[in-house]
């Protein structure tokens, strides 16, 4: 397979097309993540994983999501879901509930203060996006990379393997 990308050395490796573009999208993500995550928790007292899952509740509406759904959102493990909504619920950002369809199940759905963080999480949010992320690209681009960040984010969700 390195013949057929014509990889035969690691300096080749490091200076190869595909995997020089790879490494800026995961470098550009990881400083954005960075900067406009650091303004959320400044700001709003929530790490970037928590308004994520903030964000998940409130696009689910009532009568909330099960812990599995919420991992599977965010590629957790069923665990590490748990964790971080104890922590959350600890917060006050969100409330455990009976599930109507499943007695033994609990569904994890916003409290007011939870919604509240959202909005004024995501206000901020919106304005460091359009500063950091859409402010160095020309406005003719935007719309196309947006859209294109969307197929690829659905593409490795499709390939990625369902949690038990």
């Amino acid at each position: 397979m390195s013949d057929e990308a014509g990889i035969k050395t690691a300096k080749e490796a490091a200076d190869h097309d595909l995997i020089l573009a790879f490494g800026r999208l995961q470098g550009a993500a990881n400083r954005l993540e960075y900067i406009l995550g650091r303004a959320i928790e400044d700001e709003c007292g929530i790490n970037h994983l928590m308004f994520e899952v903030l964000l998940i509740l409130g696009r689910a509406g009532e009568p909330g999501l099960s812990m599995r759904a919420i991992a599977q959102e965010q590629v957790l493990t069923t665990g590490g879901a748990t964790r971080l909504v104890d922590r959350m619920e600890a917060a006050g950002l969100v409330t455990r509930a009976e599930s109507p369809a499943d007695r033994r199940g609990k569904l994890v759905r916003l409290t007011p203060l939870g919604e509240e963080t959202t909005v004024r999480a995501s206000l901020i949010h919106v304005e460091n996006i359009k500063r950091f992320f859409l402010s160095p690209l020309p406005v003719a681009d935007r719309e196309r990379f947006a859209e294109d960040l969307r197929i690829l984010s659905h593409a490795a969700r499709d390939v990625l393997p369902r949690l038990p």
